[in-house]
């Protein structure tokens, strides 16, 4: 049977872990409403342009974009977006798991742990900004363009309640026309494909900055989640330690007390 002073060492080690994962959990909790508003604000946004998109390249003319032509160099690039930290259950787990399927795919990080895992400039995920995206997906547009990769593939988290959330692949490019969506009479000035061309920037950086922020609030609520479920545990460690302390003490002074009356009689 484990000693007193050992039990109640470990039962001070277990309580300051509690004490840990509370207060990650209060963190978490305090961020969920303002990742959550945002997140749905990034899916409306890039639904909209999912729509002119899709208005666009069902014109034949748009078929001859760059961004609608198929190639097959084998060259995929994927944007990885983890969190910034751990204690998140399997949150960055899944993605690193999703990505291993993608054997010699071009990498680029967004998050801690994803710069960490495949290197590049260090771009956290936690107030990854519009402008932020923009600028990625300019480069990417341009290097698509010019042939330099065939597809790009955003590498994220759905999110799809405070329990669940599941790693996905979001392809941005090439475009692809929608099924069973016909053209509408609609006049586009210059033309057709000057504005695909322009839009698809915009498009890009709007895939990029919905799927950051989804991320980010998969991120938190998988943090709470963890953190809920650390601090269950801890109490019941908390609780079966106290047992055995007390079940330790009252058989030390049972001892006590037995060596006392053996002594007197002697």
């Amino acid at each position: 049977m484990p000693d007193t002073k050992s039990l109640r060492n470990r039962i001070r080690s277990v309580d300051s872990t509690l004490h840990l994962t509370k207060a990650m959990g209060l963190v978490a909790s305090s961020k969920i409403r303002r990742a959550t508003e945002a997140m749905n604000k990034g899916r409306e946004y890039a639904n909209s342009l999912q729509n002119v998109v899709d208005l666009l390249t069902v014109s034949p003319e748009c078929k001859k974009s760059p961004y609608m032509q198929v190639r097959e160099t084998g060259v995929t690039r994927l944007i990885a977006i983890a969190g910034d930290r751990g204690l998140a259950g399997g949150y960055n787990a899944n993605v690193f798991r999703l990505a291993a399927t993608f054997p010699g795919a071009e990498m680029l990080a967004i998050g801690k742990r994803a710069c960490e895992r495949y290197g590049g400039d260090l771009i956290l995920s936690e107030g990854f900004s519009y402008q932020d995206a923009k600028d990625m997906a300019d480069q990417l547009c341009l290097e698509f363009s010019e042939g330099q990769f065939d597809r790009l593939g955003i590498l994220c988290t759905k999110y799809v309640s405070m329990m669940t959330q599941t790693a996905q692949v979001v392809w941005a490019l090439p475009l692809v026309e929608p099924e069973g969506k016909q053209s509408h009479s609609v006049l586009f000035e210059p033309d057709e494909t000057r504005i695909l061309n322009a839009a698809v920037p915009e498009y890009v950086a709007g895939l990029i900055t919905a799927a950051v922020r989804e991320s980010f609030a998969c991120e938190v609520a998988a943090r709470r989640m963890a953190m809920d479920s650390a601090g269950k545990n801890a109490q019941q460690m908390i609780d079966d330690l106290q047992l055995a302390y007390n079940r330790a003490r009252q058989g030390a002074i049972t001892q006590e007390i037995t060596e006392i009356v053996a002594g007197s009689g002697t």
